[in-house]
């Protein structure tokens, strides 16, 4: 732990519903409103396996964090962190390196009230807290470079958060900006939905989302490849999410159902 629980005061909007609540809900979890469930059944509606698809990015996480962890990264940038749901990134990471340091990030009032459960850290290592927004790159540096040596490697994670911010909001050039701040050797970990293998399907959900007041912007594989453009791709490159690396976990449930429509990758920085 850091040595400060925090014990803030936080308002949540409870009539409208939030991406962090609804995966969630998919998850099984307790820290979700009505208005997040309903629109979750929407979802549901379309396609079933929705909550596969958040245990499989959940999943992909756990792997690459690990895989990072034993080659040499003991330092981590989690933007869109979510409600804790253990294991978090943290604790994947420090089982491998307990000197690991840990900063998280999200922009939802109800992460912010449960971020005492993201400080749990090992002796050794550090994780702390920062509520941002990923559209706000600047904060998101000020506040790691607190925590984080920004002359060491660090692996940035954006685990299934860039597909919630559309090209007119420069997706490509926040994450490039957030790489940029990053020294040789870091490494960006990523997840993204797609529409390439369920088209009819995703058109839907992006109308019922936008109806919500979510943008949901999906991307093809050419598309989230480009997040990588100038960065050398860890070996199996750009993979539909459950098949990047599977030694490194466990199987989901449910995974083996038809393909997952969302793709997975890590990669370094020069």
């Amino acid at each position: 732990m850091t040595g400060q629980d925090p014990t803030p005061v936080v308002e949540i909007d409870t009539g409208k519903p939030h991406p962090a609540r609804m995966y969630d809900w998919y998850l099984g979890g307790k820290d979700n409103y009505p208005v997040d469930e309903a629109l979750g059944r929407q979802m549901l509606a379309l396609d079933p396996r929705v909550p596969v698809m958040a245990r499989v990015n959940r999943a992909f996480m756990h792997r690459a964090t690990r895989w990072l962890a034993r080659n040499g990264v003991r330092q981590f940038l989690d933007v869109g962190t979510g409600i804790p749901t253990e294991p978090n990134l943290h604790q994947v990471a420090q089982e491998v390196a307990p000197d690991a340091r840990i900063v998280y990030c999200d922009n939802d009032p109800i992460v912010l009230a449960h971020a005492a459960a993201l400080l749990r850290s090992t002796p050794g290592g550090v994780t702390e807290y920062l509520q941002a927004d990923v559209r706000d790159p600047a904060t998101i540096v000020e506040g790691a470079r607190k925590i984080l040596d920004f002359d060491r490697p660090v692996a940035l994670s954006l685990i299934a958060l860039l597909h919630f911010v559309s090209d007119e909001d420069g997706a490509h050039e926040l994450v490039s900006r957030l790489l940029a701040e990053l020294p040789s050797g870091s490494y960006l970990m990523m997840t993204h939905a797609t529409a390439d293998f369920t088209p009819e399907e995703s058109a839907a959900a992006t109308a019922k989302l936008k109806g919500a007041g979510i943008t949901l912007a999906l991307r093809s594989r050419e598309e989230f490849a480009r997040f990588f453009d100038g960065l050398d791709l860890v070996e199996p490159g750009v993979a539909v999410v459950p098949d990047w690396h599977p030694e490194l976990g466990e199987p989901v449930p449910g995974q083996e159902d038809g393909v997952i429509p969302g793709y997975g990758a890590v990669a370094r920085k020069p």
